[in-house]
């Protein structure tokens, strides 16, 4: 229920301070909340925290326990079923996937986001000719916010003193690239290279290309009688050509998830400390349910103090409105409260569920898992998935510590079995024997997607490993 209300952050024009709060609370990691709540314990006389260990949830207080007997009982002993619960923990395990015996600098492990241009130029280098190596940096760093071209084709070929079809050539290769329909000229060009993109690996609904090409005025408008007179199809159809659009392209790439944001893209030594989430295996067996204990930064309990409530009433007229003012904000930032942890609860049951297999085994069995799929069972808008996992991390069974973003990599677990055909070939393959290779193992990919794939994870093209292999194997005859 809470998350449909949510929701409806998104279907009223008219959004109420307390559904604006909780969106904004939703999008704070643990840490960031512990610096929000104590920001409003100092500046508001309103608020106050009672000493002391109580369940985030119920309020009960927890003397001799860690975790709430209550909302921590498991509903039943299914494995599929995760058992998820509001932790208040201040003192949490430090976990690090670095080697904690080795000296690391920050810059070694913080992680440094690249700009589009760049994320996109480094997928790209080894498909272009050396002298449309230009024009595509003319392209890349011409790109609006929403990563579209709006400048004229015919510029750029003039500007160069090229033909127009070389600079056509080159943005067919970075459409082409991660995010997938960048450097289109439009959004609905970006659309058909999604399109065309997502037909090498599945079924597409009948008449969604044509809908697109003839008829992207009228999607946009929500004229779906119209399109469907146009196309002689009845308008329920267009109303599902219309919900698969939504749910699986968009029309600004630059808008959806890349590079080292939402993604990641280099094998980099990743440190996170404190997690937002920490997941475990009851009782240590594998066949058990996983634990997930969402973290509440405080182990107080946050209330309106009713001692300031009852002085309301004698509070002194220049100081009525403020008074007032305060404990509205302090009822809210209650409340708000309340519904981020009961929102996260229920992503966290779904999400856990979903990805089980990957928490216990690794990054080859990742679920391929979008937030707007996840979105759509929950009822809620995508938005409110991406602040809900927007900056927090989560804490394996095996102690390290992923950002929650992982989750959603549709792709690690094809990276992970391209990673492994490397590292086991004796002969460096191309990137067609790669797209064959993972064929046969069940994976439907092209080969653009192999050499894209193959970019992400820094591994150098064939030609260029072979010839690194010889001066290896030439170098001890030297």
């Amino acid at each position: 229920m809470l998350l449909r209300q949510i929701q409806s952050v998104d279907l009223r024009p008219t959004t109420t301070a307390h559904l604006a709060q909780t969106m904004s609370l939703l999008e704070l990691s643990a840490l960031e909340l512990h610096e929000k709540i104590e920001a409003e314990l100092s500046s508001n006389p309103a608020l106050e925290l009672i000493e002391g260990r109580f369940c985030p949830t119920c309020q009960r207080p927890l003397i001799d326990t860690l975790h709430c007997p209550i909302c921590s009982r498991p509903i039943n002993l299914q494995n599929e079923e995760p058992i998820v619960f509001i932790s208040p923990r201040e003192a949490i395990n430090i976990y690090s996937s670095v080697d904690e015996e080795q000296e690391t600098s920050f810059e070694e492990t913080s992680v440094e986001c690249e700009d589009l241009p760049i994320y996109v130029l480094r997928q790209i280098a080894s498909e272009l000719e050396e002298d449309e190596r230009p024009i595509a940096a003319h392209i890349l760093t011409s790109l609006d916010k929403d990563g579209l071209l709006r400048t004229p084709l015919i510029e750029i070929a003039l500007y160069h003193h090229v033909p127009l079809n070389k600079v056509e050539n080159v943005q067919k290769i970075i459409q082409y690239a991660d995010p997938i329909g960048v450097g289109s000229s439009d959004p609905k060009q970006a659309l058909l290279v999604q399109l065309d993109t997502l037909s090498q690996t599945r079924s597409l609904p009948p008449l969604v290309k044509r809908a697109i090409e003839e008829g992207w005025d009228l999607l946009l408008r929500h004229q779906y009688a119209e399109l469907a007179k146009q196309l002689g199809v009845p308008a329920t159809k267009i109303k599902e050509i219309a919900n698969f659009i939504r749910q699986n392209l968009n029309p600004y790439p630059a808008r959806t998830y890349w590079g080292e944001v939402h993604q990641p893209t280099l094998p980099y030594r990743e440190a996170y400390y404190n997690p937002d989430v920490i997941i475990s295996l009851l009782n240590d067996d594998e066949n058990a349910p996983l634990v997930v204990e969402i973290i509440f930064p405080m182990e107080g309990k946050l209330r309106v103090n009713p001692l300031f409530r009852e002085g309301l009433r004698e509070a002194p007229p220049e100081k009525l409105e403020q008074w007032q003012t305060d404990l509205e904000r302090a009822t809210l930032l209650v409340k708000c409260i309340q519904q981020r942890n009961q929102a996260i609860v229920r992503l966290m049951q779904i999400l856990v569920k979903r990805q089980r297999d990957f928490i216990l085994k690794g990054d080859a069995y990742l679920y391929p898992l979008t937030r707007a799929s996840l979105a759509q069972e929950l009822e809620v808008h995508e938005s409110t998935i991406s602040r809900a996992v927007s900056g927090k991390t989560a804490q394996l069974p095996s102690g390290k510590i992923i950002p929650l973003s992982k989750f959603f990599d549709r792709s690690l677990h094809i990276r992970t079995e391209l990673q492994a055909i490397i590292a086991n070939e004796s002969q460096p393959f191309t990137d067609m024997e790669i797209v064959e290779i993972l064929k046969a193992r069940g994976f439907n990919v092209a080969r653009r997607t192999v050499a894209k794939y193959r970019a992400m994870e820094g591994i150098l093209p064939a030609h260029v490993r072979s010839k690194i292999k010889s001066q290896k194997l030439a170098a001890p005859f030297a």
